[in-house]
């Protein structure tokens, strides 16, 4: 159950703007999952009115935003579906999704009329072998896969040049807010809910990529444990780092997205034992209005970290939601030491294990196609350099070239590999656990590359504007396994501040 703010008086009052309405789409715009399903529930509301409404604000914004790749052709009769079943079966027998139109990244795979590209023109027209494990889990739920965001363009993993949110087949993907920069590489999934083009949305991260677009776009994301999702059927970069996640505009339909998602997934084997973490009765539990009452919660301020320390209006903005927290009942350990913090930002043994495990993952990848135009990271580099014009040579493929060039884990990898081993365990883990720490709240997505290395969760909830406009959210980061903490504590503080608000398109 949710906690008491988001009570049915709070959903009812919403589902009643859509009854007044007629159902006009207007009505919909900003509709949690429980607003949908309630509306559902009293007759308000068909997931073919859902889809219809969505249809068209992508229609509508999308030509300038770009955070759609592809939309499902499908999709109105997947909804037709949903409205079939749901007056078929017993009330109460259906899941939070069912019916619930959702956008997944376009580096996960569905085995469906929608293509899987990455947004390289270079998989257009392959076919997948399966559903990846997220989206089988999904289908069950009885979601309705809307289409395919938009995202940097292999995930933002073919070249430092690229810019985020920019690919060859849908061009540069723009923040809603700032019609600038919307950050990678799940950009397009975090515009599309953020501009309300989807109910809620999958991203993926291996560092930053999920925490980033939804600091930057408002809305809320949740970076899980690796292996607390499955990868499978997952364009990859790297098994060790990989996690999928959820990207929507509140913390409680990131939650039900997550709760949908998690579980063991045989084509997986990480899920198996990552499981062990997954609570009983699942993580919608854990929504309480006053979960920040006794979390200890650990401050750094060095940079990169903290990287607002020059900009007054967002350490003001910054300021007020550490006295918020305080207000909640959190307790605050101030001025914190990351060990190696520095080491952990500047050494290259980030990327040293990450070009040689790409090229491992995305061979193994591509050779399980059913059918595709390439079948290895060599051909990715000659389709590249071959069309250049629509995959827009200049900006290069140097992170490809340099995998390429290595020649699976040896010496220097391993050492990479003990270095990231010795700095996380010497650094995050020391800290979280010397201070007793229920989870680390840092501004922005700047400590990303902490919880990427050791596979940590993070959630990110909407913190304000900085002095150039531009929206920024407080990430709250933990030891594996932490999510329901992190979810107690991301939900309460979003509850007391509620910060989102539409963006003006």
């Amino acid at each position: 159950m949710e906690g008491c703010s988001c009570s049915s008086a709070s959903a009812s009052s919403s589902a009643q703007a859509i009854e007044v309405e007629g159902l006009g789409f207007s009505s919909i715009r900003e509709a949690t999952v429980r607003d949908i399903q309630l509306a559902f529930k009293q007759n308000q509301l068909t997931s073919r009115k859902l889809v219809e409404f969505y249809l068209k604000e992508i229609e509508r914004l999308n030509p300038v935003l770009k955070g759609v790749l592809e939309v499902n052709p499908d999709a109105l009769y997947l909804a037709d579906q949903a409205d079939h079943e749901r007056n078929a079966k017993a009330p109460g027998s259906l899941s939070m999704l069912h019916g619930v139109p959702i956008l997944v990244k376009d580096n996960i795979a569905t085995k469906d009329k929608l293509n899987t590209t990455a947004g390289s023109c270079a998989l257009l027209g392959s076919v997948v072998p399966r559903d990846a494990g997220v989206v089988t889990k999904l289908r069950e739920a009885g979601a309705i896969i809307l289409g395919k965001a938009s995202l940097s363009e292999w995930a933002h993993y073919r070249s430092h040049g690229v810019p985020s949110g920019w690919n060859a087949r849908n061009g540069q993907g723009k923040n809603p807010y700032t019609m600038g920069d919307p950050c990678g590489s799940s950009s397009g999934s975090a515009i599309s809910v953020a501009a309300n083009m989807a109910a809620v949305s999958l991203g993926t991260e291996t560092d930053g990529s999920i925490l980033c677009p939804c600091s930057c776009n408002l809305v809320v994301g949740i970076k899980p444990t690796v292996g607390l999702t499955s990868r499978a059927g997952v364009i990859p970069i790297s098994q060790r780092q990989d996690t999928v996640g959820t990207i929507c505009r509140t913390v409680a339909d990131a939650v039900h997205v997550l709760d949908a998602i998690v579980g063991i997934d045989h084509n997986d084997n990480a899920t198996i034992e990552t499981s062990q973490y997954i609570p009983k009765g699942g993580y919608a539990q854990f929504l309480k209005a006053d979960g920040l009452r006794g979390m200890r919660l650990g401050i750094v301020r060095e940079n990169p970290v903290y990287y607002f320390e020059d900009d007054t209006i967002a350490k003001q903005t910054i300021e007020q939601h550490f006295n918020t927290l305080r207000e909640r009942g959190a307790i605050l350990v101030d001025n914190l030491k990351i060990a190696n913090l520095g080491e952990i930002y500047s050494s290259s043994c980030e990327e040293t294990a990450l070009v040689a495990e790409f090229k491992i993952c995305i061979n193994s990848y591509l050779k399980e196609l059913v059918d595709s135009p390439v079948r290895s990271l060599a051909d990715l580099i000659a389709f590249n350099k071959e069309n250049s014009e629509l995959e827009r040579l200049d900006y290069g493929q140097g992170l490809f070239i340099k995998a390429e060039a290595t020649n699976g884990i040896g010496n220097a990898e391993k050492e990479a590999l003990a270095n990231l081993a010795k700095l996380t365990r010497e650094g995050f883990v020391e800290l979280m656990t010397k201070n007793e720490l229920d989870a680390l709240v840092t501004p922005g997505n700047s400590v990303s590359c902490v919880l990427a290395i050791g596979g940590f969760p993070g959630v990110i909830v909407p913190a304000g504007y900085n002095s150039k406009e531009k929206p920024f959210g407080l990430c709250f980061g933990g030891l594996k396994g932490s999510e329901p903490k992190l979810i107690e504590i991301a939900y309460s503080f979003e509850q007391a501040t509620k910060i989102r608000k539409p963006p003006k398109v």
